[in-house]
């Protein structure tokens, strides 16, 4: 796709009919794209589309972009379309709205105002003796049944003048939403962001072979996990739908969310006390997470032998960095309530490194960053809030070629943020040519200019690592001057390895010092706990590879004190970290 029709995927917010143009170009696209991928129905009902009038288009699309699929009339009132009753006329009569939908008590209390209640509800009110003037919520707890029951607003209010409306084809036009983004997480509002300047994307060149989906039972799993998911979050039990999580996909991102909805579903099903359920879920999710959740599961019933065993074999695959810590945990304790030792060879010789540990004793309470920062920084060693921004935007700055290049499958429309590859396993291996250019800058000194250079011609367009509001121009210069291009590699080197969960857990601050002597850093990195805060699993796996690595980073404890002047650092023995 070249850039002249990128830039044409948005219509102009002084066209009053600015959606309609922009749905017109989703079902465009999609009707290209993904021919092959619509049933004949469909293909007829975007054909259909094409031959109402603009303002019955108009009206659906209106309809399509509120929340909900239950309206009222007198709230589709839009002047650019006029007449509301005239424009739903054929929607009417291609049975794409219902005007005498099915409604249930709760809908009512949903759509009515109190006045109109009252009088609706006017028999029921008086029967269950609730005054006249009750509140819309003492009506609806009182007037709420265990079980639904469904009829017409007519029948619930004869003599109602009001008429509401049921928009029946929103699960084609979420069909055809998901084929155009790839998720259900955009929405038709990136259109009016982009347009507004509020969004920038980067401009990948798309091809034919550039869609989400290549197969139509794809769209149709992806739509039941997302389903299921809404119906999970609504407080349906996992037991009943449990059985409905369709069977594992061969695509590899289908079945990635597969194995979080039944992680979630594990998740339930153990708060609710169902332990065997949630075992199967796990283990059918069998990913990093299900995994550690079912070896505490069985820990907790007091299959200690099991769960030993499942550790060793996880262990043994060679897990990631979270995975490997989370199970070092869990084997010590499930071997001594077993008969045999841990295995020397199960446990790693690697010890956590020390890190350097101290208190500040500063007046308070205030934001715990920025009182540190403020005490710390001196006119030429400045003290930055980067958090997960500064070592991750450098990343990626410099690789912004590897992420962004226009692989199948990883860009498929004009809106994305990121690859949809980005956590895939074989991210990289894609890339690898890629990435190994973008690093090697870092040998012969080229990865200065190329850095700035790219935040300079990028400046504002989204991206999964860069926060421009964190990242200043200033920043970067004075942190490529400070930061030596080995310890660079080496943590470009670890968010590779895990891009996933190693792009968060960095510290707070760091501390930048251009004028320090030859041989000494010129950087620190500083991670902030409050009073009662204590290091997070990921936090101690970045300063524990910090510190084996010898980069200057540092914990720093905050207690407030009552008094105005600062006491200054308390060095504190290592015990301090065992002691949090």
């Amino acid at each position: 796709m070249n850039s002249a029709l990128v830039a044409s995927a948005t219509a102009s917010l002084d066209d009053p009919f600015y959606y309609l143009t922009n749905f017109r170009y989703v079902l465009a696209w999609v009707s290209t794209r993904h021919h092959d991928l619509l049933s004949a129905s469909e293909r007829d009902a975007i054909g259909r589309f094409e031959t109402l009038p603009q303002a019955s288009q108009a009206l659906l699309v209106r309809m399509v972009m509120r929340k909900g699929e239950l309206f009222r009339l007198d709230k589709l009132m839009y002047e650019e379309i006029g007449d509301a009753e005239q424009a739903l006329a054929p929607l009417i009569a291609l049975g794409w709205v219902d005007d005498a939908p099915q409604l249930s008590r709760r809908e009512l209390f949903r759509l009515l105002r109190l006045s109109e209640l009252r009088q609706a509800l006017a028999g029921e009110i008086t029967k269950a003796g609730l005054a006249r003037n009750s509140t819309k919520a003492a009506l609806q707890t009182a007037l709420d049944e265990p079980f639904q029951v469904f009829a017409p607003l007519q029948q619930w209010w004869p003599t109602s003048t009001t008429q509401i409306v049921r928009l029946t084809v929103m699960a084609l036009c979420d069909r055809l939403r998901l084929m155009f983004f790839g998720n259900l997480r955009q929405d038709w509002a990136e259109f009016v962001l982009t347009e507004l300047g509020l969004q920038r994307f980067e401009q990948v060149p798309l091809t034919a072979a550039s869609r989400a989906f290549q197969s139509r039972d794809d769209v149709t799993t992806y739509l039941t996990l997302h389903r299921l998911r809404e119906r999970l979050d609504d407080g349906e039990p996992p037991q009943a739908l449990s059985t409905q999580v369709p069977p594992a996909s061969s695509n590899r991102w289908l079945a990635s969310r597969r194995a979080r909805l039944l992680l979630t579903m594990g998740r339930e099903a153990e708060r609710g006390g169902d332990a065997a359920l949630a075992l199967t879920l796990y283990a059918d999710a069998n990913n990093s997470d299900a995994r550690i959740r079912r070896l505490r599961v069985l820990e907790r019933l007091g299959r200690y032998s099991e769960a030993y065993e499942l550790t060793v074999s996880a262990l043994d695959a060679q897990p990631k960095e979270g995975e490997i810590q989370a199970l070092m945990r869990l084997l010590p304790r499930l071997a001594r309530k077993l008969p045999q030792q841990v295995e020397r060879s199960t446990v790693s010789n690697k010890q956590a490194a020390q890190v350097p540990t101290y208190v500040l004793h500063l007046p308070g309470p205030q934001p715990v960053e920025r009182a540190v920062a403020d005490y710390m920084a001196t006119p030429n060693a400045p003290v930055y809030y980067v958090e997960n921004s500064l070592l991750t935007g450098l990343f990626g700055l410099l690789l912004w070629p590897a992420i962004f290049k226009p692989l199948p499958g990883a860009f498929f429309h004009p809106f994305h943020s990121g690859p949809a590859d980005l956590y895939r396993d074989d991210f990289v291996s894609q890339r690898q040519v890629d990435i190994d250019a973008c690093l090697a800058q870092l040998d012969d000194g080229r990865y200065q200019d190329t850095i700035l250079r790219t935040w300079h011609a990028k400046k504002g367009i989204a991206s999964p690592f860069v926060h421009w509001g964190v990242v200043s121009e200033a920043l970067l210069t004075l942190a490529l001057k400070c930061l030596p291009p080995a310890h660079l590699r080496a943590c470009f080197m670890r968010l590779l390895d895990d891009l996933k969960h190693n792009r968060t857990g960095l510290p707070d601050l760091i501390q930048l010092m251009p004028d320090a002597p030859p041989g000494e850093p010129r950087y620190k990195m500083i991670e902030v706990k409050g009073p009662g805060d204590r290091l997070q699993d990921n936090q101690r796996r970045w300063i524990d590879f910090f510190c084996r690595f010898g980069m200057p980073v540092e914990v720093c404890h905050v207690r407030w004190q009552p008094e105005s002047d600062v006491e200054g650092a308390e060095p504190e023995g290592p015990e301090l970290e065992e002691a949090e």
